[in-house]
């Protein structure tokens, strides 16, 4: 697989998930694991472009796939990522834990929707949680990465 443009051999435990191969063999802590059962959102990574839950996902099955993680966003000699920057200047995290999912989640939506709706940018966040923003902070936050994008 190759993960924020590395090439990695395929673990040697093929029932490992997604999220404990990019967090114990890789060292991309940056991949946080909450509920481990999907639900939160807060292992959130891009699988060729795509937001999924690596905590729902057996590393061997991105065999083949690219893998970003949080880390691959913006290297640590250069800027911010849009996304990343967004949520900076928009305050949009109190604690981080979630941040990096929320992150993965929204470069997902303006790959695929550039220019989201109120609605299309409530349905690309849903599916993470946050306890302490209360989400306004995260919507002004997308808005504010499609100035940021363009």
């Amino acid at each position: 697989m190759r993960v924020n443009g590395v090439d990695h051999p395929a673990p040697a435990d093929t029932r490992l998930l997604l999220s404990d191969h990019l967090r114990h063999e890789l060292g991309l802590t940056g991949t946080h694991v909450g509920c481990e059962h999907g639900v939160c959102g807060c292992c959130t990574v891009l699988l060729d472009g795509a937001p999924v839950r690596s905590c729902l996902m057996l590393a061997v099955q991105a065999e083949g796939h690219d893998v970003t993680t949080i880390e691959g966003l913006a290297r640590d000699s250069g800027p911010l990522h849009p996304v990343q920057q967004a949520f900076h200047e928009s305050h949009a995290l109190q604690c981080g834990f979630c941040t990096p999912g929320f992150v993965m989640s929204v470069v997902g939506l303006l790959a695929q929707h550039p220019k989201p709706s109120a609605q299309e940018i409530d349905e690309g966040i849903a599916g993470n949680l946050c306890r302490c923003t209360g989400y306004a902070s995260i919507r002004r936050a997308v808005t504010r990465a499609v100035e940021l994008s363009k």
